[in-house]
């Protein structure tokens, strides 16, 4: 358990490295553009997204129970060295397989960053001030993702793509002094030359690797993806098998013995799947369907972001007061009644509609994760708080992940069925809609708008809408299951149900 010096100085310290990686995870998206110009590579583009989401997700749960067997304070220390690094060889990078490499690297560092700091809080605050902090949190996270694609475009306007990456030094140097000045030096939680299960580990990494490489790639090679599909299914039985008998497991089994954590990880999967769903499609009905530029687009997601936050404080504040399976299904009502009104959506709705719809949703999502989180942190043994809250974070991430790809391809295949009805199935290189069908890449932009005629404009227009209507009711499905696992949600109180040590002592 962190032991603390001086809390303000943790504070900052563990917020600026929060703030830094929810930064990188968006300011290189505007900045990319002139990364292509400057270093091409153009096939690959779409891996310096995914690399560093690849990397920080499946390290998550590595992080998280290092800590746990080896202290908070190293472990952050290493996770944030190892972002600097990659930040360094990310700016130095001299052609675009280096910066997928190197983005690789940074993300292993941003995998620590994220659990590190929620453990962090929940060792060295009450569960009161907790409630307080968690939503802070949270609303520093939500504030770096919106931030972060006018920092990156800045960055890259006035000075250089390569300081996008190269200012996270300076910060991350600052953060590390300022936990070393705050937190004590701390002896490992759990007795003795405490070591990880390797092979357990390997074959966990080895098999989130495999489905989120699967998910990236299944709509292009269906038979790599299906391979790596399988590849994930053999390894995580494996991995389960094997770690019914470590000693030091990567995700302790017997957490799934505790209701709360069971609860948890079924909710957040499915939540997950319909968060990233809101962040990924809303902005891309907003330029195909009205029209909308990338700024406008980018900025339909800001009520989403502050409703997240003050419903995070707070639901976190409820939470001491009320049921936590009140608030967290109260939460799950809220949600799932933004994305019935998103299901709604079509040609003719308006941004301020759209607004709406993710201000509810933004609303659901902060009253339900935040107390979802407290109440995982107070229901399970000190010394498996760490892997408690990075398997929380990682299963959220991986639903984030699914659901992409299968909202990704539901709209794949809407738009793939109405360019064969058109056609009668032949392709027809001649017919201009069924090419802005196939590839309605144009529709996007406002300046490939205005390169299709107004009819053609018209009717895929209609489809895209069409197309996403369907995206938006299969997220309502992931937000319905969301709030159905909730209902597994024992009743008390985080005071009534959290965890309490075995006679004889402390673990």
């Amino acid at each position: 358990m962190a032991q603390v010096r001086h809390k303000w100085f943790v504070l900052a310290g563990i917020m600026l490295g929060l703030f830094l990686s929810a930064l990188e995870a968006t300011a290189i998206a505007t900045a990319m553009p002139t990364v292509v110009s400057s270093l091409g590579g153009l096939a690959i583009y779409s891996w310096v997204f995914s690399g560093y989401l690849l990397s920080s997700t499946v390290t998550m749960p590595l992080w998280g129970r290092l800590s746990d067997l080896h202290g908070r304070r190293p472990l952050f220390f290493a996770g944030v060295l190892t972002f600097i690094a990659g930040s360094a060889l990310c700016g130095l990078s001299r052609n675009m397989g280096q910066l997928v490499l190197f983005r690789l690297i940074q993300g292993i560092g941003a995998g620590a960053v994220m659990p590190l700091t929620f453990t962090i809080i929940g060792d060295i605050y009450s569960l009161e001030q907790r409630t307080k902090m968690q939503g802070v949190f949270s609303g520093v996270w939500g504030f770096a993702s919106l931030v972060g694609p006018m920092v990156g475009g800045y960055l890259a306007d006035h000075a250089s793509w390569r300081w996008v990456f190269y200012v996270n030094i300076p910060f991350g140097l600052l953060s590390i002094l300022l936990i070393a000045i705050g937190l004590k030096k701390e002896e490992p939680r759990e007795a003795g030359r405490a070591s990880l299960d390797v092979v357990g580990t390997a074959l966990f990494t080895i098999s989130a690797a495999s489905l989120l490489l699967g998910l990236s790639i299944v709509q292009h090679n269906l038979f790599a993806g299906s391979f790596l599909f399988l590849t994930f299914l053999l390894l995580i039985f494996l991995y389960v098998r094997m770690e019914e008998k470590a000693e030091h497991p990567l995700v302790p089994l017997k957490l799934f013995a505790i209701r709360m954590f069971r609860a948890a990880q079924g909710s957040g999967l499915f939540s997950g799947m319909a968060m990233f769903g809101v962040i990924s499609f809303v902005p891309l009905y907003m330029q195909s369907v009205l029209g909308s530029s990338a700024t406008e687009a980018g900025r339909v997601l800001i009520p989403f972001m502050l409703t997240w936050v003050v419903f995070s404080i707070a639901g976190a504040r409820i939470l001491m007061k009320a049921g936590y399976r009140s608030v967290i299904l109260a939460g799950g009502v809220i949600l799932v009644s933004g994305f019935v009104l998103m299901s709604g959506l079509d040609a003719a709705s308006s941004p301020r509609t759209v607004m709406l719809c993710v201000s509810i949703q933004g609303a659901g999502m902060g009253f339900s994760m935040a107390p979802f989180l407290i109440a995982v942190q107070s229901a399970v043994p000190k010394d498996l708080m760490g892997a408690a809250t990075s398997s929380t974070q990682f299963v959220r991430t991986i639903g984030g992940a699914i659901g992409v790809a299968l909202l990704g391809a539901t709209l794949s295949l809407h738009l793939q069925a109405s360019a064969d009805a058109l056609s009668g199935g032949a392709h027809d290189p001649r017919s201009a809609l069924e090419e802005a069908l196939r590839h309605p890449d144009n529709v996007i932009t406002p300046a490939g708008r205005r390169e299709l005629a107004p009819e053609v404009l018209a009717a895929v227009t209609l489809e895209m809408a069409n197309g996403l209507r369907k995206v938006f009711r299969v997220s309502l499905a992931f937000a319905l299951l969301s709030f159905l696992a909730a209902f597994a949600v024992p009743d008390g109180s985080v005071h009534s149900h959290a965890w309490k040590p075995p006679e004889g002592g402390v673990q």
